[in-house]
Order: structure tokens, then C-alpha cells, then sequence
């Protein structure tokens, strides 16, 4: 550590660029896949001080924009350490001083990575996902960025939504709109569908039909390269897979089921999430209908066809709502195997799955379910 401060200590004072740092870190001492990564922080550090560039700007924006569309089909464990290093790398480059317009691009930019960040925690189970809004929040509002602004507080209702505080999660949705202000934006067209979903839950069907019909108009308001697949987007095939959610929670079975077929024949079978979603629900509504055995049968077919790396704390939580809209006293044997396939830990009940192991009474680990609702 003396050797390399003293390296940076004589690099500034000769004004040699980083050049001493860089061959105090390729001593002879260090193996080569040390030197390696100690010359790429070096470089990492360099680049970083700027200065920033029009095309450095766009390269960042060009990266969360990537992010964002990676969200639709790339599991979360595989989204997760390139979203940190991305974070990690853009908080070096803010670390130093910049000409403000620069550095407010570079800070929206921080707020919409932190925001993926903490929807790829939310699907994980882990409630650390809540931290990551607020420093999202915080970002947004350093950069002066009303729309991120709405996108991330109509984001975060989702979590609340999950978590089952519905009120909050229709407060926030109500803020979302706030920061929209009446534009076209993806946080207005976000936030309708999500309250409609919140108080179909509560069993507010008048109110639900109105918020649908806003996010129907929301929709119709975006600007068609807002209309993609993307965290950062807002598409036809979402708007009729959130109102078949939203009518299945009100047990309009014929309506949802209209939404559903609508969802899967415009969703591409690469985003494995909310089409598995859709599927989960489908089996609901087979449970609504009273067709207990015909749910669960469903429900573990769509579990058992899903790639494990998809299998995310946010499909078991869903698969396990179907299971308990089943009573104990109708529990059939189609029940019961999805019941054992939910209750093993993560690890034991992709092997089951897989068909190489047992169903078992093993509980849920922590990350089967979203972040304050694990019961």
C-alpha cells in the first residue's frame, strides 16, 4: 500500500498521467493476472477523471438503455454483477469533477441503473431492493429528472404491490403520475395498470375498469420508441397481461381470459417472466372456477417447463398463491405435488423438477418470495 501511494503521490507531481501508477502496479512481484487487473483499475481511474465527452455520454446512456431490454429475457443472477460493475465503474467517473450539464446526464444515468438494480433484487427475494429505490430516488432528483423520477416511484410500487401493501403501493403509483405531470412518459403508463392491480386486490371493481381505461390512454400517449420491450418501456403485450392479471384478482374469469390469450400471442417466448406470470394466472382462474386439480396441474407444468435460472423468487411466490387458493379440505393429489415442489429450498426443488430428485416437507429459503411477503 506505502509503495503504491508513494506511486501516486510522485505521478501527480510529475504530471505523468498515470504512467507511475501503472508500473508500480506491474512490479515484478505481482503473477500476470495480477498485474493484469491492478493496470485495468489504473485505467479504469484514468478514464475516469474525464474529461467526459458527448460520446462518452451516449456510451452510458447506450449501456442502460442495453440493460434495460436485457431485463426481458436474461435471468437475475446473470443481470446482477454486470449491473454492480456498471455502477461501480460510473461511480468512479462521478468521483471527479465534471462541467454540470455532463455531470447531470451521468447522475440520471446512475438513477436509472440503481432502479434496475433494485427490480433485479425485488424479482431475487431480496429486501435490499427497497434501499436501492431510495438511492434511485435520490439520483433522479439530484439530476433534476422529474420523468426517471416517475418511472422509479411507479417502479417501486411494484415492490409494494408484491410485498401485499396494496394502499402504498396505489399511493405511489398516484406519486408516479405526479412527477408525469400529464406528459406522455413510461412511469405514467406504468403506474395506472399497477394501481388498477392493487385495487382489483382490494375488490374495487368500478375503480379498477377506470384505471384500466387510463392506462389503455397512457399507453396510446407514448411515443412508439417508448413502446418496447424494456424495464425503461411500456408495451401492448404488458397492458393485457397487468388488466388479465387485474381481472383475475377480481375473478372476471371470461375477461381475463380474454387478456391472457391477447398477452401470450404478443409476448416473444424470450421473456420467460411475465409470460410464466400469465400462465400462473390462467391457472388461478382455473381455480376461481373451482377446477382445483386442473390449477395445480397447471401451475406445476409452468414451473417444471421454465429453465431453472428463470425460476425467480417472484414465479414462486405467484405459483405458491395458486396452491393456497385452494382449500385443505379440496387439496387433490395435483395439489399436493405442487404444495411439495413449493415447499422444498431453491436447490432441492430444481432437481425435483428436473425429475433428479424427491419432493420432500423442506421449507422455503430466503428468496423464494419478494421482500415482506414471505408468509
Amino acid at each position: 500500500m506505502a509503495d503504491t501511494a508513494m506511486a501516486a503521490a510522485l505521478d501527480q507531481a510529475l504530471h505523468a498521467n498515470g504512467q507511475l501508477i501503472a508500473l508500480a502496479a506491474m512490479r515484478p512481484g505481482l503473477r500476470p493476472l495480477e498485474q493484469v487487473a491492478a493496470l485495468q483499475h489504473d485505467l479504469r481511474d484514468t478514464l475516469a477523471a474525464g474529461p467526459v465527452s458527448s460520446t462518452c455520454l451516449d456510451e452510458w446512456a447506450y449501456t442502460v438503455a442495453r440493460h434495460g431490454r436485457a431485463t426481458r429475457y436474461r435471468p437475475e443472477r446473470e443481470l446482477l454483477p454486470e449491473l454492480l460493475a456498471d455502477i461501480g465503474d460510473l461511480r468512479h467517473v462521478l468521483a471527479h469533477r465534471h462541467p454540470e450539464p455532463a455531470r447531470r446526464r451521468l447522475i440520471q444515468c446512475l438513477a436509472q441503473l440503481a432502479g434496475l438494480m433494485a427490480l433485479t433484487l425485488l424479482k431475487l427475494g431480496d429486501p435490499a431492493a427497497r434501499d436501492w429505490w431510495r438511492t434511485g430516488r435520490a439520483a433522479a432528483a439530484a439530476g433534476e429528472d422529474r420523468t426517471t423520477l416517475a418511472w422509479m416511484y411507479a417502479q417501486e410500487a411494484y415492490q409494494l404491490y408484491y410485498g401485499g401493501d396494496l394502499h402504498g403501493a396505489v399511493e405511489l403509483a398516484a406519486r408516479a403520475r405526479h412527477y408525469a405531470g400529464g406528459l406522455p412518459c413510461v412511469g405514467a403508463a406504468l403506474a395506472a395498470p399497477l394501481g388498477a392491480r392493487a385495487l382489483a386486490q382490494l375488490g374495487h371493481g368500478e375503480e379498477t375498469a377506470a384505471a384500466l381505461e387510463a392506462a389503455e390512454a397512457a399507453l396510446e400517449r407514448l411515443p412508439a420508441e417508448q413502446r418496447i420491450g424494456s424495464a425503461f418501456g411500456y408495451s401492448e403485450a404488458q397492458l393485457a397481461f397487468h388488466s388479465g392479471n387485474a381481472w383475475t384478482h377480481l375473478g372476471n374469469v371470461p375477461r381475463a381470459a380474454e387478456q391472457h390469450e391477447r398477452a401470450l400471442g404478443l409476448y416473444p417466448d424470450s421473456d420467460h417472466t411475465d409470460r410464466t406470470l400469465i400462465r400462473l394466472d390462467q391457472a388461478m382462474c382455473r381455480a376461481h372456477d373451482g377446477d382445483a386439480a386442473t390449477a395445480a396441474a397447471l401451475a406445476t407444468e409452468t414451473i417444471v417447463t421454465l429453465p431453472p435460472a428463470h425460476r425467480s423468487a417472484l414465479i414462486i411466490y405467484r405459483a405458491r398463491e395458486v396452491a393456497a387458493r385452494v382449500p385443505e379440505t379440496q387439496a387433490v393429489s395435483e395439489v399436493r405435488v405442487l404444495r411439495e415442489i413449493l415447499a422444498l429450498p431453491p436447490g432441492e426443488r430444481a432437481g425435483m423438477i428436473d425429475g433428479s430428485g424427491d419432493a420432500g416437507d423442506g421449507e422455503g429459503r430466503r428468496g423464494d418470495l419478494p421482500a415482506h411477503r414471505r408468509d
